[in-house]
């Protein structure tokens, strides 16, 4: 069984950036294609980047944080991140990340493995 914990939330200002890391504990991360999703207050959960099994793998965004967010992972250590650039007050949010041996399952949101959330909190 996969465990997946998040760290690195908080509150930051406007403009800021955060660093989110999501540890995995169990046999075969290598095997898993691994993604962010974050749900706003009074929204649905919403898709935001992905990341293929690889160390430097492929790698694929929602257009709301393209060119903002970075996604990536260290097999050796069992991780992976979310570099977050320019923040602004609509990436407010509780951000999960998910894992499944199917990339496709964690880009809709199926996956079978996710962590319990960090809360992501942007001020002006």
């Amino acid at each position: 069984q996969v465990q997946l914990v998040e760290s690195g939330g908080g509150l930051v200002q406007t403009g800021g950036s955060l660093t989110l890391s999501c540890a995995a504990s169990g046999p075969a991360f290598t095997s898993l294609a691994m993604g962010w999703f974050r749900q706003a207050p009074g929204k649905e959960r919403e898709y935001v980047a992905s990341i293929t099994r690889n160390t430097g793998g492929s790698t694929h965004y929602a257009d709301s944080v393209k060119g903002r967010f970075t996604i990536s992972r260290d097999n050796a250590r069992n991780a992976m991140y979310l570099q977050m650039n320019s923040l602004n007050r609509e990436d407010t949010a509780v951000y999960y990340c998910n894992a499944d041996v199917i990339l496709h399952r964690v880009r809709t949101g199926t996956a079978d493995y996710w962590g319990q959330g960090t809360q992501v909190t942007v001020s002006s």
